[in-house]
């Protein structure tokens, strides 16, 4: 790659022209549905609006008007299941790291995606619950101030 062709924001390694931005001018459609969340990252770091909205599913799209003050900075695809040429769903775990103001962080999701009129449209998506272990005397998370040992730990 050089300079004059800057890679897609998605991580794929691609270059944009070749990766994402096809299938946002609607020159060719997504045909996975990894392509298809990799192709609605890259939109939100483009603020492509028009493109994040018509690959929204009908049933589950909210009114338009996104906040893009989120500077979003690195995807990670964790897995796919389903979501192959042929398959009718498909769901797509990820990890998009972004910066809003001084604050940095991580969205983790598992989105839902639909192939209907030959296309695939994101449906909708969920966010896991992280869940550690707390040792028994590390301050209890519910914020007591207790060792967790003597408050919820019990």
């Amino acid at each position: 790659m050089t300079s004059s062709t800057p890679p897609c924001p998605c991580g794929s390694g691609q270059t944009y022209s070749l990766c994402c931005q096809p299938i946002h001018i609607n020159v060719k459609l997504a045909t996975t549905a990894e392509q298809l969340m990799r192709a609605r990252y890259s939109a939100y770091c483009k603020q492509l609006d028009d493109f994040i909205f018509r690959s929204w599913h009908p049933d589950t799209c909210p009114p338009p008007g996104l906040d893009h003050s989120t500077h979003w900075q690195g995807l990670t695809i964790v897995c796919c299941e389903h979501g192959a040429p042929g398959d009718k769903a498909g769901t797509v775990e990820f990890i998009a790291r972004y910066q809003d103001g001084l604050q940095t962080g991580e969205l983790r999701e598992i989105s839902r995606f639909v192939f209907e009129n030959q296309q695939w449209y994101y449906l909708d998506g969920t966010f896991p619950v992280k869940t550690e272990k707390v040792s028994r005397n590390a301050p209890c998370p519910c914020g007591s101030g207790k060792k967790h040992k003597r408050c919820c730990g019990k």
